[in-house]
Protein backbone atom coordinates (compact mmCIF):
# COMPACT_ATOMS: atom_id res chain seq x y z
CA UNK A 1 0.00 0.00 0.00
CA UNK A 2 1.54 4.04 -0.70
CA UNK A 3 2.30 5.31 1.80
CA UNK A 4 1.57 8.88 0.11
CA UNK A 5 -2.16 8.00 0.34
CA UNK A 6 -4.75 7.48 2.51
CA UNK A 7 -6.47 4.55 2.04
CA UNK A 8 -9.99 5.03 0.93
CA UNK A 9 -12.14 3.72 3.70
CA UNK A 10 -10.14 5.83 6.30
CA UNK A 11 -10.76 9.26 4.48
CA UNK A 12 -11.91 9.16 1.08
CA UNK A 13 -11.87 13.38 0.79
CA UNK A 14 -8.27 12.87 1.90
CA UNK A 15 -7.49 9.74 -0.29
CA UNK A 16 -8.99 11.16 -3.49
CA UNK A 17 -6.29 14.68 -3.08
CA UNK A 18 -3.85 12.36 -2.38
CA UNK A 19 -3.77 10.63 -5.18
CA UNK A 20 -4.16 13.77 -7.41
CA UNK A 21 -0.91 14.92 -5.32
CA UNK A 22 0.84 11.70 -6.23
CA UNK A 23 -0.20 11.92 -9.91
CA UNK A 24 1.23 14.99 -10.12
CA UNK A 25 -2.40 15.91 -11.84
CA UNK A 26 -3.04 19.59 -10.37
CA UNK A 27 -2.29 21.71 -7.52
CA UNK A 28 -3.91 24.69 -5.74
CA UNK A 29 -3.13 28.39 -7.56
CA UNK A 30 -2.26 31.22 -5.39
CA UNK A 31 -5.89 32.94 -6.19
CA UNK A 32 -8.26 30.50 -3.93
CA UNK A 33 -10.69 28.33 -5.00
CA UNK A 34 -8.45 28.35 -8.37
CA UNK A 35 -6.21 25.32 -9.47
CA UNK A 36 -2.96 24.77 -11.14
CA UNK A 37 -3.72 21.71 -13.75
CA UNK A 38 -0.12 20.44 -13.84
CA UNK A 39 1.49 18.72 -17.16
CA UNK A 40 0.18 15.06 -16.52
CA UNK A 41 -3.34 16.30 -15.61
CA UNK A 42 -3.37 18.37 -18.95
CA UNK A 43 -2.32 15.47 -20.91
CA UNK A 44 -5.74 13.76 -19.99
CA UNK A 45 -7.49 16.70 -20.43
CA UNK A 46 -5.69 17.03 -23.88
CA UNK A 47 -6.88 13.15 -24.53
CA UNK A 48 -10.01 14.16 -23.44
CA UNK A 49 -10.34 17.21 -25.60
CA UNK A 50 -8.92 15.56 -28.79
CA UNK A 51 -11.50 12.21 -28.97
CA UNK A 52 -14.68 14.93 -27.79
CA UNK A 53 -13.50 17.71 -30.53
CA UNK A 54 -13.83 14.31 -33.51
CA UNK A 55 -16.67 13.50 -31.73
CA UNK A 56 -17.97 16.95 -32.28
CA UNK A 57 -16.60 17.67 -35.89
CA UNK A 58 -18.06 14.28 -36.74
CA UNK A 59 -21.97 15.43 -36.39
CA UNK A 60 -21.43 18.69 -37.95
CA UNK A 61 -19.59 21.07 -35.08
CA UNK A 62 -17.23 23.31 -35.61
CA UNK A 63 -14.83 25.54 -32.92
CA UNK A 64 -15.07 29.90 -32.40
CA UNK A 65 -13.70 31.63 -29.53
CA UNK A 66 -15.74 34.15 -27.45
CA UNK A 67 -15.21 36.86 -25.31
CA UNK A 68 -13.76 36.62 -21.56
CA UNK A 69 -15.83 39.89 -20.81
CA UNK A 70 -19.32 40.03 -21.20
CA UNK A 71 -21.15 43.39 -20.58
CA UNK A 72 -23.17 43.16 -17.63
CA UNK A 73 -26.72 44.28 -18.92
CA UNK A 74 -26.14 41.15 -21.44
CA UNK A 75 -26.25 39.17 -18.55
CA UNK A 76 -29.66 41.29 -17.24
CA UNK A 77 -31.53 40.17 -20.18
CA UNK A 78 -32.34 36.96 -18.97
CA UNK A 79 -33.81 37.15 -16.15
CA UNK A 80 -33.81 33.51 -15.17
CA UNK A 81 -30.72 33.37 -16.19
CA UNK A 82 -28.98 36.23 -14.53
CA UNK A 83 -30.69 35.01 -11.35
CA UNK A 84 -29.69 31.86 -11.34
CA UNK A 85 -25.50 32.51 -11.73
CA UNK A 86 -25.49 36.18 -10.23
CA UNK A 87 -24.27 34.91 -7.11
CA UNK A 88 -21.21 33.31 -8.76
CA UNK A 89 -20.67 35.93 -11.28
CA UNK A 90 -17.21 38.16 -10.85
CA UNK A 91 -17.55 41.74 -11.78
CA UNK A 92 -14.37 43.86 -13.35
CA UNK A 93 -15.28 47.36 -12.39
CA UNK A 94 -12.09 48.75 -13.43
CA UNK A 95 -9.60 48.99 -16.31
CA UNK A 96 -6.65 50.50 -17.51
CA UNK A 97 -6.58 52.45 -13.93
CA UNK A 98 -10.14 54.28 -14.19
CA UNK A 99 -13.45 52.75 -13.69
CA UNK A 100 -15.37 51.59 -16.62
CA UNK A 101 -18.41 52.83 -17.57
CA UNK A 102 -20.31 49.67 -17.66
CA UNK A 103 -19.18 46.47 -14.73
CA UNK A 104 -18.20 43.60 -17.21
CA UNK A 105 -19.09 40.08 -16.26
CA UNK A 106 -16.36 37.50 -16.68
CA UNK A 107 -18.06 34.44 -18.02
CA UNK A 108 -19.81 31.98 -15.66
CA UNK A 109 -20.75 30.54 -19.45
CA UNK A 110 -21.46 32.36 -22.97
CA UNK A 111 -24.92 32.10 -23.33
CA UNK A 112 -25.36 35.19 -23.69
CA UNK A 113 -22.75 36.81 -25.60
CA UNK A 114 -23.17 33.84 -28.04
CA UNK A 115 -26.71 35.00 -28.13
CA UNK A 116 -25.60 38.43 -29.02
CA UNK A 117 -23.61 37.44 -31.60
CA UNK A 118 -25.56 34.99 -33.22
CA UNK A 119 -28.92 37.93 -33.46
CA UNK A 120 -26.24 39.70 -35.88
CA UNK A 121 -25.51 36.61 -37.80
CA UNK A 122 -28.74 35.01 -38.26
CA UNK A 123 -30.98 36.38 -40.86
CA UNK A 124 -32.92 33.90 -42.67
CA UNK A 125 -33.50 30.21 -41.87
CA UNK A 126 -30.88 29.92 -45.08
CA UNK A 127 -28.52 30.98 -42.42
CA UNK A 128 -29.55 28.16 -40.00
CA UNK A 129 -28.72 25.64 -38.45
CA UNK A 130 -25.51 27.23 -36.35
CA UNK A 131 -23.46 24.31 -34.83
CA UNK A 132 -20.62 26.24 -32.92
CA UNK A 133 -18.70 24.80 -29.76
CA UNK A 134 -15.64 26.88 -28.01
CA UNK A 135 -13.04 25.12 -25.67
CA UNK A 136 -12.58 27.68 -22.95
CA UNK A 137 -11.92 28.65 -19.57
CA UNK A 138 -14.76 30.29 -17.19
CA UNK A 139 -15.37 31.37 -13.80
CA UNK A 140 -17.81 31.00 -11.13
CA UNK A 141 -16.92 31.93 -7.84
CA UNK A 142 -17.15 29.02 -5.92
CA UNK A 143 -17.28 29.06 -1.57
CA UNK A 144 -16.41 25.40 -1.48
CA UNK A 145 -14.03 24.24 -4.06
CA UNK A 146 -12.42 20.84 -4.30
CA UNK A 147 -9.50 20.44 -6.94
CA UNK A 148 -11.42 18.94 -10.72
CA UNK A 149 -14.94 18.42 -8.87
CA UNK A 150 -15.69 22.25 -8.65
CA UNK A 151 -13.07 25.33 -8.44
CA UNK A 152 -13.49 28.55 -9.28
CA UNK A 153 -12.06 28.67 -12.65
CA UNK A 154 -12.60 25.42 -14.63
CA UNK A 155 -11.61 24.69 -17.96
CA UNK A 156 -14.37 23.03 -20.25
CA UNK A 157 -16.18 22.84 -23.61
CA UNK A 158 -19.54 24.57 -24.74
CA UNK A 159 -21.73 23.94 -27.33
CA UNK A 160 -24.24 26.62 -28.39
CA UNK A 161 -26.28 25.96 -31.81
CA UNK A 162 -29.40 28.16 -33.16
CA UNK A 163 -32.10 25.41 -34.87
CA UNK A 164 -35.50 26.73 -37.35
CA UNK A 165 -37.73 24.62 -34.92
CA UNK A 166 -38.33 23.02 -32.39
CA UNK A 167 -38.13 19.39 -32.75
CA UNK A 168 -34.54 20.21 -34.48
CA UNK A 169 -33.32 22.00 -31.30
CA UNK A 170 -34.95 18.88 -29.55
CA UNK A 171 -32.56 16.41 -31.54
CA UNK A 172 -29.83 18.41 -30.86
CA UNK A 173 -30.22 18.45 -27.28
CA UNK A 174 -30.52 14.52 -26.95
CA UNK A 175 -27.83 13.93 -29.72
CA UNK A 176 -25.37 15.59 -27.80
CA UNK A 177 -26.87 13.72 -24.47
CA UNK A 178 -25.73 10.48 -26.54
CA UNK A 179 -22.35 12.19 -27.59
CA UNK A 180 -21.34 12.82 -23.99
CA UNK A 181 -22.61 8.87 -23.24
CA UNK A 182 -20.46 7.01 -25.30
CA UNK A 183 -17.43 9.36 -24.87
CA UNK A 184 -18.04 8.51 -21.10
CA UNK A 185 -18.53 4.87 -21.28
CA UNK A 186 -16.52 3.90 -24.27
CA UNK A 187 -13.47 6.16 -23.50
CA UNK A 188 -13.40 6.81 -19.99
CA UNK A 189 -15.19 3.71 -18.84
CA UNK A 190 -17.47 5.13 -16.22
CA UNK A 191 -21.19 4.08 -16.49
CA UNK A 192 -23.69 6.61 -16.56
CA UNK A 193 -26.92 7.33 -16.62
CA UNK A 194 -29.05 9.34 -19.04
CA UNK A 195 -32.02 11.32 -17.91
CA UNK A 196 -33.90 14.66 -17.95
CA UNK A 197 -33.28 17.01 -14.30
CA UNK A 198 -36.15 18.42 -12.44
CA UNK A 199 -37.08 21.81 -12.20
CA UNK A 200 -35.57 22.73 -9.54
CA UNK A 201 -31.81 21.45 -10.99
CA UNK A 202 -32.30 22.42 -14.81
CA UNK A 203 -29.92 24.98 -16.02
CA UNK A 204 -31.29 28.86 -15.29
CA UNK A 205 -33.10 29.63 -18.08
CA UNK A 206 -33.67 26.35 -19.79
CA UNK A 207 -36.65 24.75 -21.16
CA UNK A 208 -35.30 21.57 -20.10
CA UNK A 209 -32.03 20.08 -18.88
CA UNK A 210 -30.77 16.82 -19.51
CA UNK A 211 -27.34 15.03 -18.04
CA UNK A 212 -25.33 11.78 -17.81
CA UNK A 213 -25.36 10.75 -14.14
CA UNK A 214 -22.32 8.75 -12.73
CA UNK A 215 -21.57 7.10 -9.06
CA UNK A 216 -18.51 7.86 -7.52
CA UNK A 217 -16.86 4.71 -5.16
CA UNK A 218 -18.00 6.30 -2.08
CA UNK A 219 -21.38 5.83 -3.59
CA UNK A 220 -22.04 9.42 -4.36
CA UNK A 221 -23.40 10.66 -7.67
CA UNK A 222 -21.29 12.77 -9.92
CA UNK A 223 -22.71 14.93 -13.19
CA UNK A 224 -20.68 14.23 -15.54
CA UNK A 225 -22.09 16.47 -18.64
CA UNK A 226 -25.10 18.33 -19.27
CA UNK A 227 -27.15 19.31 -22.94
CA UNK A 228 -29.67 22.21 -22.52
CA UNK A 229 -32.87 22.89 -24.76
CA UNK A 230 -32.77 26.45 -24.09
CA UNK A 231 -36.29 26.80 -25.84
CA UNK A 232 -36.95 30.41 -27.69
CA UNK A 233 -35.85 32.05 -24.20
CA UNK A 234 -32.33 33.39 -25.16
CA UNK A 235 -33.62 33.67 -28.72
CA UNK A 236 -36.55 36.20 -27.35
CA UNK A 237 -33.92 37.70 -24.80
CA UNK A 238 -31.34 38.67 -27.29
CA UNK A 239 -33.38 39.39 -30.50
CA UNK A 240 -32.39 36.12 -32.67
CA UNK A 241 -34.60 36.18 -35.31
CA UNK A 242 -34.70 35.07 -39.37
CA UNK A 243 -36.86 35.33 -42.11
CA UNK A 244 -38.15 31.82 -42.06
CA UNK A 245 -39.56 29.26 -44.96
CA UNK A 246 -42.84 31.49 -45.47
CA UNK A 247 -41.48 35.01 -45.41
CA UNK A 248 -42.58 35.43 -41.86
CA UNK A 249 -40.15 36.78 -38.69
CA UNK A 250 -39.70 33.86 -36.34
CA UNK A 251 -37.27 33.16 -33.10
CA UNK A 252 -34.62 30.55 -33.35
CA UNK A 253 -34.61 27.72 -31.17
CA UNK A 254 -31.22 27.28 -29.53
CA UNK A 255 -29.01 24.37 -27.40
CA UNK A 256 -26.40 24.56 -25.12
CA UNK A 257 -24.24 21.62 -23.74
CA UNK A 258 -21.01 21.05 -21.82
CA UNK A 259 -18.43 18.97 -20.08
CA UNK A 260 -15.48 20.07 -18.50
CA UNK A 261 -11.93 19.12 -16.11
CA UNK A 262 -14.69 17.72 -13.76
CA UNK A 263 -14.58 14.66 -16.01
CA UNK A 264 -10.84 13.94 -14.49
CA UNK A 265 -12.43 14.27 -10.80
CA UNK A 266 -15.02 11.49 -12.11
CA UNK A 267 -12.28 9.18 -13.97
CA UNK A 268 -10.27 9.04 -10.85
CA UNK A 269 -12.91 8.53 -8.36
CA UNK A 270 -14.11 6.14 -10.41
CA UNK A 271 -11.50 3.35 -11.47
CA UNK A 272 -8.41 4.48 -9.09
CA UNK A 273 -7.27 2.19 -5.97
CA UNK A 274 -5.53 2.78 -2.62
CA UNK A 275 -1.78 2.88 -4.89
CA UNK A 276 -3.14 5.60 -7.12
CA UNK A 277 -4.58 6.52 -10.30
CA UNK A 278 -5.80 4.24 -12.77
CA UNK A 279 -6.71 5.70 -16.55
CA UNK A 280 -8.25 3.61 -19.28
CA UNK A 281 -6.22 2.82 -22.10
CA UNK A 282 -8.41 4.20 -23.98
CA UNK A 283 -7.88 8.09 -22.52
CA UNK A 284 -4.45 7.42 -21.41
CA UNK A 285 -1.76 10.24 -22.08
CA UNK A 286 0.68 7.24 -22.13
CA UNK A 287 -0.53 3.70 -22.43
CA UNK A 288 2.58 1.74 -21.85
CA UNK A 289 5.70 2.82 -19.77
CA UNK A 290 8.87 0.41 -20.52
CA UNK A 291 11.29 0.46 -18.07
CA UNK A 292 14.92 -0.66 -18.54
CA UNK A 293 16.52 -2.25 -15.49
CA UNK A 294 20.07 -2.17 -15.29
CA UNK A 295 23.39 -2.40 -13.11
CA UNK A 296 26.40 -1.01 -15.16
CA UNK A 297 26.65 1.19 -18.28
CA UNK A 298 26.92 -2.26 -20.53
CA UNK A 299 23.40 -3.45 -19.12
CA UNK A 300 22.01 0.30 -19.53
CA UNK A 301 22.80 0.51 -23.43
CA UNK A 302 21.77 -3.33 -23.79
CA UNK A 303 18.51 -2.69 -22.22
CA UNK A 304 17.85 0.29 -23.40
CA UNK A 305 18.34 -0.91 -26.76
CA UNK A 306 15.70 -3.68 -26.34
CA UNK A 307 13.36 -1.34 -25.57
CA UNK A 308 13.71 0.74 -28.37
CA UNK A 309 13.31 -2.43 -29.61
CA UNK A 310 9.75 -3.43 -27.97
CA UNK A 311 8.41 0.19 -28.90
CA UNK A 312 8.94 0.37 -32.67
CA UNK A 313 7.28 -3.33 -32.24
CA UNK A 314 4.35 -1.79 -30.47
CA UNK A 315 4.42 1.19 -32.55
CA UNK A 316 4.14 -0.15 -36.37
CA UNK A 317 0.71 -2.40 -35.35
CA UNK A 318 -0.43 -0.61 -32.92
CA UNK A 319 -1.81 3.26 -34.41
CA UNK A 320 -1.57 6.25 -32.11
CA UNK A 321 0.30 3.92 -29.56
CA UNK A 322 1.46 6.09 -26.99
CA UNK A 323 4.73 4.70 -25.00
CA UNK A 324 6.88 6.45 -22.74
CA UNK A 325 10.52 4.58 -21.72
CA UNK A 326 12.11 5.32 -18.74
CA UNK A 327 15.77 6.19 -19.28
CA UNK A 328 16.53 7.55 -15.88
CA UNK A 329 18.87 6.43 -13.54
CA UNK A 330 17.86 8.17 -10.09
CA UNK A 331 15.36 5.47 -9.03
CA UNK A 332 15.62 1.92 -7.80
CA UNK A 333 13.78 -0.46 -10.27
CA UNK A 334 11.02 -0.99 -7.41
CA UNK A 335 10.90 2.65 -7.17
CA UNK A 336 10.18 3.18 -11.05
CA UNK A 337 7.68 0.74 -11.05
CA UNK A 338 5.59 2.43 -8.22
CA UNK A 339 5.98 5.48 -10.10
CA UNK A 340 4.31 4.42 -13.56
CA UNK A 341 1.61 2.40 -10.88
CA UNK A 342 0.75 6.61 -9.30
CA UNK A 343 0.87 7.46 -12.72
CA UNK A 344 -2.21 5.45 -13.52
CA UNK A 345 -0.53 3.83 -16.85
CA UNK A 346 -2.12 0.92 -17.80
CA UNK A 347 1.09 -1.37 -18.84
CA UNK A 348 4.13 -1.52 -17.88
CA UNK A 349 6.70 -3.78 -19.55
CA UNK A 350 10.06 -4.80 -17.69
CA UNK A 351 13.18 -5.12 -19.43
CA UNK A 352 16.30 -6.34 -17.34
CA UNK A 353 19.65 -8.61 -18.60
CA UNK A 354 18.11 -11.60 -18.51
CA UNK A 355 15.11 -10.09 -20.52
CA UNK A 356 17.47 -9.03 -23.27
CA UNK A 357 19.17 -12.53 -23.05
CA UNK A 358 15.93 -14.47 -23.73
CA UNK A 359 14.10 -12.10 -26.05
CA UNK A 360 11.15 -11.55 -23.21
CA UNK A 361 9.51 -8.85 -20.92
CA UNK A 362 7.99 -9.21 -18.19
CA UNK A 363 4.46 -7.47 -18.40
CA UNK A 364 2.28 -5.88 -16.36
CA UNK A 365 -0.92 -4.64 -15.82
CA UNK A 366 -2.16 -1.74 -13.38
CA UNK A 367 -5.64 -2.33 -12.75
CA UNK A 368 -5.41 -6.12 -11.16
CA UNK A 369 -1.39 -5.93 -10.47
CA UNK A 370 -0.69 -9.63 -12.79
CA UNK A 371 2.71 -10.11 -14.45
CA UNK A 372 3.26 -12.48 -17.58
CA UNK A 373 6.69 -13.19 -19.26
CA UNK A 374 5.88 -12.55 -23.06
CA UNK A 375 8.36 -13.23 -26.03
CA UNK A 376 9.06 -10.48 -27.74
CA UNK A 377 7.84 -11.74 -30.64
CA UNK A 378 4.14 -11.99 -29.29
CA UNK A 379 4.28 -9.41 -26.86
CA UNK A 380 2.60 -6.77 -30.09
CA UNK A 381 -0.57 -9.37 -29.52
CA UNK A 382 -0.19 -9.56 -25.97
CA UNK A 383 -0.52 -5.65 -25.48
CA UNK A 384 -3.43 -5.30 -27.85
CA UNK A 385 -5.37 -8.00 -26.04
CA UNK A 386 -4.06 -6.43 -22.70
CA UNK A 387 -5.08 -2.70 -23.18
CA UNK A 388 -8.80 -4.30 -24.41
CA UNK A 389 -8.80 -6.44 -21.59
CA UNK A 390 -8.04 -3.33 -19.37
CA UNK A 391 -10.05 -1.05 -20.30
CA UNK A 392 -13.43 -3.25 -21.02
CA UNK A 393 -12.49 -4.67 -17.34
CA UNK A 394 -12.59 -1.04 -15.47
CA UNK A 395 -16.10 -0.52 -17.31
CA UNK A 396 -17.23 -3.80 -16.52
CA UNK A 397 -16.01 -3.10 -12.54
CA UNK A 398 -17.79 0.29 -12.20
CA UNK A 399 -21.00 -0.95 -13.45
CA UNK A 400 -20.67 -3.89 -11.07
CA UNK A 401 -20.52 -1.12 -8.26
CA UNK A 402 -23.19 0.84 -9.54
CA UNK A 403 -25.98 -2.23 -9.92
CA UNK A 404 -24.79 -3.52 -6.29
CA UNK A 405 -25.15 0.04 -4.65
CA UNK A 406 -28.60 0.83 -6.59
CA UNK A 407 -31.32 -0.19 -4.57
CA UNK A 408 -35.32 0.97 -4.82
CA UNK A 409 -37.33 2.50 -1.67
CA UNK A 410 -41.43 2.61 -1.57
CA UNK A 411 -41.52 4.72 1.33
CA UNK A 412 -39.88 7.32 2.86
CA UNK A 413 -38.63 5.61 5.99
CA UNK A 414 -36.75 3.01 4.10
CA UNK A 415 -35.38 5.68 1.63
CA UNK A 416 -34.06 7.62 4.73
CA UNK A 417 -32.57 4.36 5.70
CA UNK A 418 -30.52 3.32 2.64
CA UNK A 419 -29.32 7.22 2.70
CA UNK A 420 -27.85 6.59 6.01
CA UNK A 421 -26.31 3.54 6.26
CA UNK A 422 -25.96 2.68 2.65
CA UNK A 423 -26.01 5.68 0.41
CA UNK A 424 -25.22 4.88 -3.35
CA UNK A 425 -28.63 5.37 -6.30
CA UNK A 426 -31.94 5.06 -4.94
CA UNK A 427 -34.52 4.82 -7.46
CA UNK A 428 -38.10 5.76 -5.57
CA UNK A 429 -40.93 7.46 -6.85
CA UNK A 430 -41.97 11.41 -5.90
CA UNK A 431 -44.96 13.40 -7.24
CA UNK A 432 -43.30 16.11 -9.11
CA UNK A 433 -43.73 19.04 -6.39
CA UNK A 434 -40.68 21.03 -5.54
CA UNK A 435 -41.90 21.17 -2.16
CA UNK A 436 -41.77 17.55 -1.95
CA UNK A 437 -38.18 18.07 -3.56
CA UNK A 438 -37.20 20.28 -1.33
CA UNK A 439 -38.45 18.41 1.28
CA UNK A 440 -36.22 15.92 0.68
CA UNK A 441 -33.27 17.42 0.22
CA UNK A 442 -33.08 19.12 3.53
CA UNK A 443 -34.05 16.17 5.42
CA UNK A 444 -31.44 13.55 3.62
CA UNK A 445 -29.17 16.26 1.66
CA UNK A 446 -30.30 13.75 -1.18
CA UNK A 447 -31.01 15.30 -4.41
CA UNK A 448 -33.06 14.21 -7.72
CA UNK A 449 -30.05 13.12 -9.80
CA UNK A 450 -32.33 12.55 -12.67
CA UNK A 451 -35.86 11.29 -14.13
CA UNK A 452 -33.96 8.38 -16.75
CA UNK A 453 -34.84 8.71 -20.12
CA UNK A 454 -34.81 4.65 -20.25
CA UNK A 455 -36.54 2.09 -18.62
CA UNK A 456 -38.34 4.09 -15.84
CA UNK A 457 -41.88 4.49 -17.30
CA UNK A 458 -43.61 2.26 -14.48
CA UNK A 459 -46.08 4.58 -12.62
CA UNK A 460 -46.33 4.15 -8.96
CA UNK A 461 -46.94 6.62 -5.67
CA UNK A 462 -45.23 9.31 -4.54
CA UNK A 463 -42.80 7.90 -1.52
CA UNK A 464 -43.63 10.74 0.65
CA UNK A 465 -47.40 11.96 0.02
CA UNK A 466 -48.81 8.82 -1.95
CA UNK A 467 -49.74 10.86 -4.97
CA UNK A 468 -49.88 9.39 -8.15
CA UNK A 469 -46.29 9.09 -9.91
CA UNK A 470 -45.89 8.79 -13.49
CA UNK A 471 -42.39 7.03 -13.14
CA UNK A 472 -39.58 7.01 -10.81
CA UNK A 473 -36.24 9.27 -10.08
CA UNK A 474 -32.52 8.63 -9.32
CA UNK A 475 -31.68 10.26 -5.79
CA UNK A 476 -28.06 10.23 -4.55
CA UNK A 477 -26.09 12.49 -2.51
CA UNK A 478 -23.61 14.04 -4.91
CA UNK A 479 -20.93 16.08 -5.15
Amino acid sequence: MAKNITPRKENYSQWYLDVIAAGQLADYAPVKGCMVVRPSGFAIWEAMQSRLDRMFKETGHVNASFPLLIPKHFMEREAEHVEGFSPECAVVTHGGGKELEEPLMIRPTSETVIGHMYSQWIQSYRDLPVLINQWCNVLRWEMRTRLFLRTSEFLWQEGHTAHETEEEAQIETLQMLEIYRVFQEEYLAIPVIKGIKSESEKFPGALSTYSVEAMMQDGKALQSGTSHNLGQNFAKAFEIDFLDRNNNQKYVWTTSWGVSTRMIGGLIMTHSDDDGLIIPPKIAPIQVAIVPIFNNDQERRETLDFAEVIANRLKEKIDQLQIKIDSSDNLRPADKFFHWIQQGVPVRIEVGPRDVKKRSAIVARRDIREKDAVPVEQITQHVVNLLEKIQQKLFERALNYRKENTRTASSYEEFKEIISNQGGFISAHWDGSKKVEAQIKKETKATIRCLPLENNTEPGKCMVTGLPSAQKAIFAIAY
